[in-house]
């Protein structure tokens, strides 16, 4: 991604003659299971990050913690039903695919925003990057990032 840093190639196929939504939701989970792969026992990431991003009108703000402990919870305002062909809908289903099989506490805030495309712009790229800052080598650790040393 551009904003995450990360060289992630998808190829994905789904009953989109029906609707999006099942391949949105198995996306979420090929990403949060490659997530998990890649991170291991976690040993050494920095565990959190956050970022937050204006865009025109619009602010996200996306904080986000490697725990192993799925939660997720999502401040979205409302938003028009489509953004081109993509249902908006769809995007709880992804947030919600990507922090169960990925292990992470995601908290997504919109401060402000009108465009529905401007919302969804910022909270990508602020997830991305705060993604990018949790996953981030931390020199000065050689452990797992928690007092119990296990994630």
């Amino acid at each position: 991604t551009v904003h995450g840093l990360f060289d992630l190639t998808i190829q994905a196929q789904g009953d989109l003659q029906v609707d999006a939504h099942h391949t949105v939701e198995d996306l979420g989970i090929c990403l949060g299971r490659a997530l998990t792969q890649a991170l291991g026992d976690r040993r050494g990431i920095r565990r959190y990050g956050s970022f937050t991003v204006p865009m025109d009108e619009a602010r996200a703000g996306v904080f986000l913690d490697l725990s192993n402990r799925p939660f997720l919870v999502l401040n979205l305002p409302p938003m028009a039903a489509r953004v081109g062909a993509f249902e908006t809908e769809l995007v709880p289903e992804f947030f919600r695919a990507v922090t169960q099989h990925g292990g992470l506490t995601l908290h997504i805030e919109v401060a402000c925003g009108a465009n529905t495309h401007h919302i969804l712009e910022a909270v990508f790229k602020a997830w991305g990057r705060a993604l990018a800052e949790a996953v981030a080598f931390d020199p000065r650790r050689g452990d797992v990032p928690s007092s119990k040393g296990v994630l």
